[in-house]
């Protein structure tokens, strides 16, 4: 089985940088026949998804595709030094969602067949 990590490190709003990782990873974790092993890393302004209950200005919200992940199985993790940073760290975050440390990252680089 294919293991794949996916960083995201751009901000949540602003560009659709964050939505097309999301939908890349919505689309591997809900392919038919094997699927991948998928990790998610949150990093700079991207661990501000992990903030519940925002919407844009249609009223969509990007919390619809985490939750969609976190039923799928996928491990999906803020960057702690990024999200402590940002003023996240005691804040509640989107059921599912995860503090995870640089160590994890790095370790999880290592056992990816491939990073995005």
């Amino acid at each position: 089985m294919q293991k794949i990590l996916i960083i995201i490190h751009a901000p949540p709003y602003g560009s659709e940088r964050c939505l097309s990782a999301l939908r890349l990873a919505l689309a591997l974790a809900g392919r038919e026949g094997e699927k991948p092993l998928l990790d998610i890393f949150l990093m700079s302004d991207a661990t501000v998804l992990g903030l519940p209950n925002q919407q844009d200005a249609s009223g969509n919200t990007l919390q619809n595709m985490v939750e969609q992940l976190v039923a799928y199985g996928v491990p999906v993790r803020l960057c702690k030094t990024c999200a402590g940073n940002r003023s996240l760290l005691d804040l509640k975050l989107i059921d599912g969602l995860s503090i995870g440390t640089l160590v994890e990252l790095a370790e999880a680089t290592l056992q990816a067949d491939k990073v995005i």
